[in-house]
């Protein structure tokens, strides 16, 4: 084979590997197995306390240290079962996400401080599945300025271990300062996100500070040609009301009142508008990067046999 072939296939082999990406392969098949495997209970999760886990975060390091952040609001298994698939497309839990006026990070970088939870289905603690900021109105660049100016975010896990699979998703939601301020929680912050995030759905204000227990809203989002209803219950007796082992909980906790309050919103969630399958708005996209590698392969192909 000619040196200069020779040379140019070397050049386009980091693309064809690029292209060949064996983790997405995996983790799509293993959602998929998770997602025919599940079972889920009656209240669309399994309690983590039935089974040594908890409703609050880890996390590597707090002043002082041992604290963690309040995990209170759940999308239940029994909502449909796409929006459980943790995708942009197909109506999945992004798109769902987007509805509610958040976002992936910033420019797709990661959180560097992570926080893990144990949700009592058999992996243990486990860092989150990804930090979702609030995008300002903006899916695209939006969460950049959330990054630095602050705002609503959560932190979710996905249910789905070998001793408890119900496919649902756990959040921690909380509103934090801008990054100048070390994103610190602002007061009430944990209660008062949550309530925010329903409210986004609800299209009213949540009466955070006359919360009670089997209290229910419902609302109507939508994203890509999607629309989405979620009915939700506030539930209490799985998060403590209380201010000990909450990080932030000195700035947090407000007017006498503790830093967590004690109640987690479940959200049961339902498609009841796609779009059109053909050309639709949400519907599977092909990228530059996902075509670059095919045509890489079809030129290493034709200068091989030269």
């Amino acid at each position: 084979m000619p040196m200069a072939s020779t040379t140019l296939l070397c050049l386009l082999l980091p693309s064809l590997v690029f292209g060949f990406n064996h983790g997405n392969i995996h983790n799509r098949l293993r959602r998929a197995s998770s997602l025919s495997s599940r079972k889920v209970p009656e209240q669309g999760f399994y309690n983590p306390l039935d089974n040594g886990g908890s409703f609050l975060t880890k996390i590597p390091v707090t002043f002082p240290m041992g604290q963690g952040e309040p995990v209170n609001t759940i999308i239940s298994g029994n909502s449909d079962e796409a929006i459980l698939v943790d995708s942009e497309t197909d109506g999945g839990l992004r798109n769902y996400f987007e509805s509610l006026g958040f976002s992936a990070e910033c420019l797709g970088q990661k959180e560097s401080t992570h926080q893990a939870v144990n949700l009592g289905d058999g992996h243990g603690f486990l860092n989150e599945t990804a930090v979702i900021r609030w995008d300002y109105g903006d899916p695209s660049l939006g969460t950049c300025k959330e990054t630095i100016q602050g705002g609503n975010h959560f932190r979710y896990w996905i249910q789905n271990g070998p001793d408890a699979n119900s496919g649902a998703i756990f959040m921690a939601v909380s509103y934090e300062l801008p990054l100048a301020q070390q994103h610190d929680i602002i007061p009430n912050g944990y209660n008062l996100a949550r309530d925010w995030l329903i409210g986004n759905i609800t299209q009213s204000s949540i009466p955070t500070l006359t919360l009670s227990n089997a209290t229910t809203y419902n609302g109507t989002t939508s994203a890509n040609g999607f629309t989405y209803h979620s009915d939700i219950l506030y539930v209490s007796g799985l998060l403590p009301n209380t201010s000990d082992g909450i990080n932030h909980n000195l700035t947090v906790a407000v007017s006498g009142r503790n830093a967590v309050d004690g109640f987690v919103a479940i959200l049961t969630v339902k498609i009841t508008e796609k779009p059109p399958t053909s050309g639709a708005a949400g519907s599977p996209s092909i990228h530059v990067w996902s075509i670059f590698p095919s045509i890489s392969l079809l030129l290493a192909m034709s200068l091989l046999a030269l």
